[in-house]
């Protein structure tokens, strides 16, 4: 491709004409294989499939949903059908009674009022190795809830985890068990049920064990809210016709909807980008114990949510955390340190430099983006402390070009190119994505976050006539474009970004999502095709993000992992984490600011 262009202008017009973003070839265990045999035989229409989890096998747990139930505001009562056993068989049961329900003239009057989705085969290894209720794992993940252990990586029962928080992300109105065989009977909750008592009319209660339909009721599935759940037991040989006399109960009940759940995620919704990002100042953004990125970026983060509420408090505020610095009671960079994390931490004093004019602050970016030379001067191969991450795209080139913005100096802004085409020369997929390292080809969710954050920071601060612009844009524009064939229908990117049994990752959700704004706030995206990935992007950050600040699956730190199961298993974090605090901060701020651009809320 060599005559098309060179650097990385041509590297980019290579990959344009080689297609699309190239999609995962499906795993080829034996599991695997009949897993996909069995849905893609599915055909109903309205049912789309969508994958949930994967096994440790590597086998992909899938469901089947409607444009219903990726909508909160719907006004039908969703309702999710789950089946864990190898009898009764999922094509006689669970995708019989969904079948029934999306194609037969009996059910056209509930299909106004109702919607199903269903994850079949909650074990997929069990059900393809005929096992009752063993994963060949070690766990039977049918009796593991709540889920204990850490997301995802349970040695045993990873089913369970993946299947739990799905329920409370997705938030159904009620959930159905479909059990193993046995006398027909609805077998319903006690606990857990208030204002919905029609459904206790319709079986005997459950007993409180560690099955999902007990646990679901008495829990609160990702922080949400409780879900109404019941178990449907039915025959072995009649278990679709058993399901759906069951299920015509359930319709005539008076049963709706929205579960606790829902209503939950309805209020996160409501919220106003302004409104989030207040919430998420009052945990993150108040301190900097060490000049690192993730602290950095929640301060940069509170001076802008007080440019756009007009509130000075929260510049004085991250003038007086960073003080200590600024007065060289602390040092910035620690003695013998060098790290990405340390770099990309003094942007902090750069968005100090530029919003107050300070000249310390200047001195102390400076500092930093100085490292990337040797003593005489001369530009190093890369930044220092990049250990070949994808991360450090983002740890190194916007300091430099910060730097060079603040000082007129054009050597940064020509070391942040070069810092580029080396990261690049590791990391570049032919599909357009970003390797995480070269000791695994995985496209790490937030490895390629950063690539994306970091080259909107860079684009937002190089003058038009930067020599260096037009290959940094081909590069984004070219990475962007991938991303968007990545996106998940539920709008978030993946921990994963091209596996879509791997879980829904906060932190790169927010990253690529704040670049898009970015880039179509600073018209070099266009908005027609990014405001629509944007629009489906947004909620799923809302509903991520609880109003004490707590968060969604959050990949914990990772650096260098040597193969795709490492990345699986990369804890997910549920709860309140500095790291996500801080991207959550930026994509609010950055949405706030489009928004009152295009005179919205």
């Amino acid at each position: 491709m060599r005559g098309f262009g060179t650097g990385i202008v041509g590297l980019i017009i290579g990959l344009m004409f080689c297609g699309g973003p190239a999609t995962v070839a499906a795993e080829q265990t034996e599991a695997s294989r009949k897993v996909d045999r069995l849905i893609a035989a599915v055909r109903i229409p309205g049912l789309s499939r969508l994958d949930i989890g994967v096994t440790r096998h590597g086998t992909r747990i899938p469901a089947l949903v409607t444009a219903d139930d990726l909508d909160f505001a719907t006004k039908k009562t969703r309702i999710l059908l789950v089946g864990f056993s190898v009898s009764p068989r999922p094509e006689e049961s669970i995708l019989a009674v969904l079948r029934w329900f999306y194609t037969s003239g009996d059910a056209a009057g509930y299909r106004d009022r109702f919607v199903l989705s269903a994850v079949p085969i909650a074990n997929p290894d069990g059900w393809a190795a005929g096992q009752s209720g063993g994963n060949l794992s070690g766990g039977r993940p049918r009796q593991a809830f709540p889920p204990k252990g850490t997301a995802y990586s349970d040695p045993k029962n990873p089913e369970s985890h993946y299947l739990w928080r799905w329920i409370g992300i997705s938030a159904p109105d009620l959930v159905i068990e479909v059990g193993p065989p046995g006398k027909p009977a609805l077998l319903v909750p006690r606990a857990g049920l208030r204002g919905m008592a029609s459904l206790e009319k319709l079986g005997p209660p459950l007993v409180a064990t560690t099955d999902l339909s007990s646990s679901l009721p008495r829990h609160k599935p990702c922080g949400t809210g409780s879900i109404p759940a019941l178990r449907l037991v039915v025959g072995a040989d009649s278990a679709g016709k058993d399901a759906t006399r069951q299920l015509l109960k359930i319709f005539g009940s008076g049963f709706s909807g929205p579960s606790p759940a829902r209503r939950e995620i309805q209020r996160r919704q409501t919220r106003t980008p302004i409104q989030i990002a207040g919430q998420l100042v009052r945990r993150y953004g108040q301190q900097l114990n060490q000049v690192a990125y993730i602290p950095a970026l929640a301060l940069v983060g509170r001076i802008r949510l007080g440019q756009l509420t007009g509130d000075p408090s929260h510049l004085k505020d991250v003038e007086r955390i960073v003080a200590p610095y600024a007065e060289g009671k602390k040092p910035t960079i620690p003695k013998g340190r060098v790290s990405g994390s340390n770099h990309s931490g003094h942007l902090i004093f750069a968005e100090l430099a530029r919003v107050t004019g300070k000249p310390v602050y200047l001195r102390l970016a400076r500092r930093a983006a100085e490292v990337a030379f040797d003593k005489q001067g001369r530009p190093l191969a890369a930044m220092p402390g990049h250990v070949e991450m994808s991360d450090s795209v983002f740890m190194a080139c916007p300091i430099l070009v910060e730097t060079g913005a603040l000082t007129g100096d054009d050597r940064f802004p020509a070391m942040a190119l070069r810092h580029l085409r080396f990261m690049l020369g590791k990391n570049l997929r032919p599909d357009g994505l970003h390797a995480h390292s070269p000791l695994d080809p995985a496209p790490w969710g937030r490895g390629n976050g950063f690539p994306a954050l970091g080259l909107a920071w860079c684009l937002s601060h190089l003058p038009a006539a930067a020599p260096e612009r037009s290959e940094i844009l081909a590069a984004h524009r070219a990475h962007l474009k991938a991303l968007v064939g990545f996106q998940d229908p539920t709008g978030t990117w993946h921990q994963v970004v091209d596996h879509s049994g791997s879980y829904r990752e906060f932190t790169s959700t927010c990253m690529i999502t704040y670049a898009m704004i970015r880039g179509i706030r600073r018209g070099w995206l266009d908005e027609k095709t990014y405001s629509a990935v944007v629009a489906r992007a947004w909620p799923a950050i809302q509903s991520r993000i609880a109003t004490d600040a707590t968060l969604v699956d959050v990949c914990t730190g990772t650096g260098k992992q040597k193969n795709l199961r490492a990345y699986f298993d990369r804890p997910a974090i549920l709860g309140a984490d500095n790291r996500g605090g801080a991207m959550a901060l930026l994509v609010t701020t950055e949405m706030a600011r489009w928004r009152r651009e295009k005179r919205q809320p």
